[in-house]
């Protein structure tokens, strides 16, 4: 079974929400995270990954995917 974090949102319409991520085999989570909207894809907004301290990481609004 893979393991998992938990990583706030920063910014953007998702401001102050998490989301759970898989981590890879080196226990690192994906570089960026695409929030959809209400509105599906069209409404999307890229997160990118920051590391804020040892194994602590956040998502930081980058702006809209389209």
């Amino acid at each position: 079974m893979a393991s998992t974090a938990e990583i706030p949102l920063v910014g953007g319409a998702a401001d102050g929400q998490t989301v759970t991520v898989e981590l890879d085999p080196n226990g690192r989570p994906p570089l960026t995270h695409h929030h959809l909207g209400d509105g599906g894809l069209a409404e999307a907004e890229i997160y990118e990954l920051e590391t804020v301290g040892a194994d602590r990481w956040r998502y930081c609004w980058r702006g809209p995917a389209v």
